[in-house]
């Protein structure tokens, strides 16, 4: 059996952060008799300065990247296809509106502790891309969690303090050091950089290359 640790450095608002791990998830399962996985989640934001009240998605990656409102939904509306055929729920992609995820982010670490990260962040991104809450909102936080199983007020008590606010910096500030510009961004074994939401059959072959290393 080889052991592969996954180190994930992903943002809550990123689509194909999303459809990155719906992608790792197919790959792991294809290779779960001959390897086990380690997956931890780390903090990426892709808008830290994000404050105040959200604007429609759009308009908002219009700007951003200096293309047209036509091409920018082209673009959302073949994410939500890849989305659907993975059993990853987009369907209010483009109806989201921009959101600061760093409490978000603190809510993944306290869930990690309960050994419950991967669902926290799953449901982090169904509430945003799947419903189009706003997940800066400690409400929405709180049914997150909820929804997994994990206690509601324990939450609120997280988000009402500064709880796990240095563990986030710390981890953004350590990928951020070792180059990681863009998510998704998968660190293999400490050692391998895959970056971007690679087909499951791509990282099948890494992983077997990667094991077959470690022999």
């Amino acid at each position: 059996m080889h052991n592969i640790q996954i180190d994930i450095v992903s943002d809550i608002a990123c689509p194909w952060c999303a459809i990155g791990y719906a992608r790792l998830e197919q790959a792991m399962e294809q290779l779960a008799a001959t390897h086990e996985f380690n997956v931890q989640w780390h903090a990426f934001e892709l808008d830290p300065e994000h404050s105040g009240k959200g604007e429609p998605i759009l308009p908002a990656l219009v700007r951003k990247y200096g293309s047209t409102e036509a091409e920018m939904r082209a673009n959302q509306d073949q994410m939500m296809q890849i989305a659907k055929d993975l059993g990853v729920n987009f369907s209010k992609l483009q109806e989201r509106f921009t959101c600061n995820t760093f409490d978000a982010h603190r809510l993944v670490k306290w869930a990690g502790e309960q050994s419950k990260q991967t669902e926290m962040k799953q449901a982090l991104f169904d509430a945003y891309f799947g419903n189009a809450d706003n997940v800066s909102d400690h409400e929405v936080l709180v049914h997150c969690v909820a929804s997994i199983g994990l206690d509601p007020a324990q939450a609120r008590n997280v988000l009402d303090s500064d709880q796990y606010a240095q563990t986030v910096r710390d981890d953004e500030a350590t990928y951020q050091r070792a180059g990681v510009t863009a998510v998704p961004a998968f660190i293999v074994n400490n050692k391998y950089l895959i970056s971007g939401a690679q087909e499951p059959d791509t990282l099948v072959q890494a992983f077997q290359d990667i094991g077959a290393e470690s022999e």
